[in-house]
């Protein structure tokens, strides 16, 4: 119990501030956007953000508002694993808030990538993990953050259909403290490799 009341509260927060997230920007703020996505982003997060390589992570369909604070983190070099550092930085540093918004807007108006089955009995595995967490070693249940179907919500990022290697990637740097993710510390802390990797498959295939 100790690990799920932080989450939850946190969760009820984001919630209650999702209509701050709603307004789209104008259609100069767009345009800007949907032209850098084009230019630089898509280099390496394939076009309209649907990457092909597994070191990239999907962009399309991804919450606004999580984008948003992951580019601010990026530019003020708040994220600093060696990725974030290497592609990252450099690109960041050329935004301003209005293509921040301009960025994140376009990327979640795209649509997603459709999930790809692998090893069912992996992703079952997953399926649960994600669902219904783990109550004997306190994990909680991603779903009370991700949604029920993996889609997010406002500041927690979509998870549905992703490259499990850069899911499980991304587990293993925040389980280690390399990416600092205060509300995700808790929760997988505990988690067994062979858990996480459950949990990538299971993401990948929804």
């Amino acid at each position: 119990m100790k690990t799920k009341l932080p989450l939850i509260v946190v969760a009820v927060i984001a919630l209650s501030n999702a209509t701050a997230w709603a307004e789209k920007p104008n259609e100069e703020t767009m345009k800007r956007g949907t032209k850098m996505a084009a230019e630089v982003c898509s280099v390496c997060h394939g076009p309209a953000g649907r990457s092909e390589n597994n070191r990239f992570p999907k962009l399309a369909g991804q919450q606004a508002e999580y984008l948003e604070n992951q580019l601010r983190n990026f530019k003020g070099h708040i994220r600093a694993e060696p990725d974030a550092h290497d592609f990252m930085w450099g690109v960041a540093a050329l935004l301003d808030d209005e293509l921040i918004s301009g960025l994140a807007h376009y990327f979640q108006a795209q649509a997603p990538s459709s999930g790809k089955p692998g090893d069912a009995s992996l992703a079952a595995t997953g399926k649960d993990i994600f669902r219904n967490g783990i109550p004997s070693r306190g994990v909680t249940a991603c779903a009370t953050c991700h949604g029920s179907n993996g889609s997010g919500n406002g500041a927690f990022p979509r998870l549905a259909g992703q490259h499990p290697e850069y899911l499980l990637k991304q587990l293993q740097l925040i389980q280690g403290a390399v990416r600092d993710v205060p509300a995700m510390h808790g929760v997988v802390k505990d988690l067994k490799p062979e858990e996480m990797e459950a949990l990538a498959a299971y993401l990948h295939s929804i």
